[in-house]
């Protein structure tokens, strides 16, 4: 192809297409909820994508609202290592909200809290330089209390729905609750993780309706421990027609390395791996979308 071939100009054009996309991306960054059914494997599979996106040269900020705290140590930090969630931070909630947690009722609360300096205070950064932050989670019979935890929380979320320059994962705690109180609004893309079980599968289509009612763009389901063809089968089989609400289906294999490095995701990395394969192919998903 010589010069002023119209096949070497395409080729061209397509190449800086990349690299405008690419340079859109590290400036605004995009922010990606991820959730499913407990077990399904949402913490493992947030890490991995962590750690895939920062070789890309991204700005990551990976966060934990799952109750269970387990991010941290799937991202490498030592299990030794003792974290307090923000949400379990007293002084800080108290002095946010204006009340105590425990001892709010009848005191002037504060809804919305400048909570911008959160990242900087209680952010931690791993030996690859993903940005982490530990929010925890208020576990109540009653969700979406009026109780300065909650309102703490809420506030971060919000705030961290504005941050731009950073890709932005958000592990969240198992089930739709999140949902309910509104907790992903902002986001643009969702990961919902399920096995090829019907209660997983169901719990994943209940999380997709939830975040489509949201108006998140752009939603996945991965499912996750798929051992042979007809576990794939069966979830076209169970999922029919509601599989639709899905922009694209992924399905991770069942490998036994995951559970022997656990937990740290960090050894899978550059490995032959198929779960890191298909899992890669979620990571170009996300930045296609971006």
């Amino acid at each position: 192809m010589g010069k002023g071939d119209p096949r070497r100009e395409a080729l061209f054009e397509a190449a800086e297409q990349i690299k405008r996309k690419a340079a859109t991306t590290k400036d605004k960054g995009f922010r990606v909820v991820i959730t499913g059914k407990g077990g399904a494997g949402k913490t493992t599979l947030t890490a991995l994508l962590a750690k895939l996106l920062k070789r890309e040269g991204l700005n990551v900020l990976a966060v934990d609202e799952d109750p269970q705290i387990n991010l941290p140590y799937a991202l490498g930090i030592p299990p030794e290592q003792e974290i307090i969630p923000v949400s379990r931070n007293i002084d800080y909630v108290e002095e946010k909200t204006g009340a105590r947690p425990g001892e709010a009722w009848g005191v002037m609360l504060t809804l919305n809290p400048d909570v911008s300096d959160v990242v900087d205070r209680f952010g931690l950064r791993t030996q690859d330089g993903i940005n982490l932050l530990v929010m925890g989670s208020v576990v109540q019979a009653a969700t979406g209390c009026l109780c300065p935890e909650n309102a703490l929380l809420d506030a971060i979320v919000r705030y961290i729905s504005l941050r731009e320059g950073e890709v932005i994962l958000m592990d969240t705690q198992a089930g739709v609750e999140h949902f309910g109180r509104a907790l992903a609004q902002g986001f643009s893309q969702a990961i919902i993780i399920t096995e090829p079980s019907f209660n997983a599968l169901q719990v994943a289509l209940h999380s997709a309706k939830l975040a489509g009612e949201l108006e998140i763009p752009h939603i996945y389901l991965a499912v996750n421990k798929v051992r042979t063809p007809q576990d794939r089968e069966k979830i076209y089989r169970l999922g029919g027609e509601k599989l639709k609400q899905f922009e694209e289906i992924f399905f991770l294999p069942y490998d036994e390395r995951v559970l022997s490095t656990e937990p740290d995701v960090s050894p899978l990395i550059g490995t032959d791996s198929p779960y890191v394969k298909e899992a890669a192919r979620i990571k170009e998903a996300l930045l296609q979308r971006a």
